[in-house]
């Protein structure tokens, strides 16, 4: 919504306030003539003697004032404006009356210094790059849909919220409409669509000026505007021109150049508007769009992080370790048994598990079939006079020889046994059991075997085997 739509719905609000308390009529009252309306126009030479100080008056009961002083607005009665250049200045005034709005004549002023204390800030400079210099903004989002700072291009806030770095979450009303929700664009690309949604800058080449390229709003194109940074209310207003924003809430009645600054550092910035309520169907909300400079856009190197690999995955053994490993060597054996009061199943992608226990995957997965199981069930390896297991399960014993392929660790149960089974869909089939897993401190740690590979996911279904207790 362009900023004279904002202008002009608060104007027709601010005549039905005025009206809504007036005994009931239908006559809207007299219109006021410019020759009863009262205001003053003052340059405080004494505090700047280039006259950068104005200070404007309004004085006229049962009326109100909606100020457009060339680099911001106001509607109160005192107000006091600075300039940090010299040059011309147009104020106009529109009165609004009981009989409708009174456009005054302008009033031309003329600043003859420049007083850049007044935008030397801080915060100027980060928006700005300093005076004399200019610094472009982009949304954070690109055709790609790539965010390179936030996690998305656009959060929500309460309607109290504001500066973040001035209270809890930058809550400025105790028990008001404070909150927030900062979802990320892939997952919720219902936010607005990927694309270039052009720039926005804002340079202090002689005044304070601002250019916005909308590429992403038909028939808005390119604004060019002045604007104004209060450093100690964290606002931002813009004159003739709006922030950059998605097509979704342009039809709202939204002031895109009445801004709350919700965070600003030289890389990024965050720009709050009101969404009032009823707009979409949605109740009032800060929207607040979240951008990255230039500078920061032009040299971001995408992060690439390494993902950290469960220890012990795709293990390397010496010849004759595996073997050794589990059965404890000559003529000897050792039991395993199923880590059932631990983590019993996995799903081992690209080496890297997630469950935790049992419960990480309770009756979808794991279930009470499997705990009935577990608790007397167990594989026993053997070197007695050869390489031999013998499995017990629900009371039942079996038997017979193995063999360990040592190049890719896969332990091989003759006579076409698996390794457990329940009749549940992961109930492994195969009786070539993958190590997948494995540790120097295996006493402790165990041992996963892999009993079936999805290729497409690089991912295995394992189990978790620790040592029993006749080792």
């Amino acid at each position: 919504m362009k900023k004279y739509k904002a202008i002009l719905g608060f104007l027709l609000v601010s005549m039905l306030i005025f009206t809504a308390c007036q005994p009931e009529d239908y006559n809207l009252g007299n219109k006021l003539a410019p020759s009863q309306i009262n205001f003053e126009v003052i340059q405080d030479y004494d505090i700047d003697p280039g006259g950068n100080t104005v200070i404007l008056k309004f004085d006229t009961p049962g009326a109100s004032p909606v100020w457009n002083y060339g680099t911001g607005r106001s509607s109160k009665v005192v107000d006091t404006i600075r300039y940090a250049f010299q040059g011309d200045y147009t104020i106009d005034l529109k009165v609004i009356t009981q009989g409708g709005v009174v456009n005054m004549d302008p009033v031309t002023i003329n600043v003859t210094e420049d007083n850049l204390s007044y935008v030397n800030d801080p915060l100027w400079s980060k928006l700005t790059g300093g005076n004399g210099e200019s610094k472009t903004w982009y949304l954070d989002l690109d055709e790609n849909g790539a965010s390179t700072f936030f996690s998305g291009p656009l959060y929500f806030y309460g309607t109290d919220n504001g500066w973040l770095e001035g209270g809890k979450d930058g809550c400025y009303e105790e028990d008001g409409d404070c909150w927030n929700w900062q979802p990320n664009w892939a997952g919720n690309q219902w936010l607005m669509p990927a694309g270039d949604y052009g720039s926005m800058t804002f340079s202090l080449k002689g005044g304070p000026y601002v250019t916005v390229d909308h590429k992403m709003l038909a028939g808005l194109g390119e604004q060019s505007g002045t604007f104004y940074l209060d450093k100690d209310a964290h606002t931002l207003s813009l004159n003739d021109a709006g922030i950059l924003h998605n097509e979704g809430v342009d039809a709202c009645a939204i002031d895109f150049g009445d801004i709350r600054i919700f965070s600003l550092t030289e890389d990024a910035m965050q720009l709050g508007v009101l969404r009032p309520d009823g707009c979409n169907n949605e109740g009032a909300a800060m929207l607040v769009y979240n951008f990255v400079s230039k500078e920061y856009k032009d040299n971001y190197v995408p992060v690439v992080e390494e993902p950290t690999i469960d220890e012990g995955f795709d293990p390397e053994f010496a010849p004759g370790e595996l073997l050794q490993m589990l059965t404890g060597g000559p003529s000897s054996g050792r039991i395993w048994e199923l880590d059932a009061t631990g983590n019993p199943i996995d799903w081992i992608a690209g080496g890297i598990g997630w469950t935790e226990n049992a419960d990480s995957t309770r009756d979808w997965g794991w279930n009470a079939d499997w705990d009935a199981m577990a608790k007397n069930s167990w594989i026993r390896f053997d070197q007695w006079g050869g390489q031999t297991y013998t499995k017990y399960q629900n009371g039942v014993e079996t038997s017979g020889t193995f063999t360990i392929n040592e190049e890719t660790n896969e332990v091989i149960l003759k006579d076409g046994m698996s390794l457990l089974g329940i009749g549940n869909s992961l109930s492994p089939t195969t009786s070539t059991l993958k190590v997948v897993k494995a540790y120097d401190d295996f006493a402790t740690k165990g041992i996963w075997f892999g009993t079936s590979y999805d290729e497409g996911k690089d991912e295995w279904l394992s189990f978790h085997y620790v040592l029993g207790n006749n080792d």
